[in-house]
């Protein structure tokens, strides 16, 4: 938490007024600096080692005739605070094109191998004769032998959009965006 910050906390609800310069001058005294991290709005970048890589079978075709025909998936990350500490928490969902309802989704303060595999894990559970497109970004989750080897256990075809081209996951990225707005 920056300066500014903490002086926004100080006035708004702890009713302590302060200038700036004062709260930025007791922060270098003490050496209290910001651990925010400006990243740029991007899309997954290509992965240095992936294990597998499939085509872009979507097509940005986001009409299903039929339920369980085109699944899209992807993780959110999703930030809180608890007092002026920054917790972030993951979200793992698969959304069915077909009526662009939420077959499976997970939470998890990790992203990691673990909460995609046990979203896929329980859509499958869900719907035990599914065989549908599964379409992801390029995340090292998805690009994994384990995901991979998933896929094929239960005869789904996967499916990916180049590199950075976020618009070729848009119904999921749009229902990320309504999750985060809710």
């Amino acid at each position: 938490m920056g300066y500014r910050r903490i002086r926004d906390e100080l006035d708004g609800h702890k009713g302590i007024h302060v200038n700036d310069k004062r709260v930025l001058r007791i922060c270098r005294k003490y050496d209290i600096k910001s651990n925010i991290k400006w990243k740029p709005k991007s899309c997954t970048r290509g992965d240095r080692n992936p294990d597998h890589i499939a085509k872009n079978y979507l097509h940005r075709e986001f009409h299903a005739e039929k339920p369980n025909e085109k699944w899209l998936t992807d993780v959110s990350e999703f930030k809180y605070y608890n007092g002026i500490e920054v917790h972030k928490v993951y979200l793992s969902a698969i959304l069915d094109l077909y009526d662009k309802r939420i077959v499976s989704f997970k939470i998890s303060d990790h992203n990691d191998n673990p909460l995609v595999m046990d979203t896929f894990d329980e859509a499958v559970r869900q719907e035990v004769d599914a065989h549908p497109l599964v379409h992801s970004n390029r995340g090292f989750q998805y690009t994994s032998a384990q995901f991979y080897t998933r896929l094929k256990k239960h005869h789904m075809k996967q499916s990916m959009p180049r590199v950075a081209h976020c618009i070729d996951n848009g119904p999921m990225k749009y229902h990320e965006q309504s999750t985060k707005a809710a």
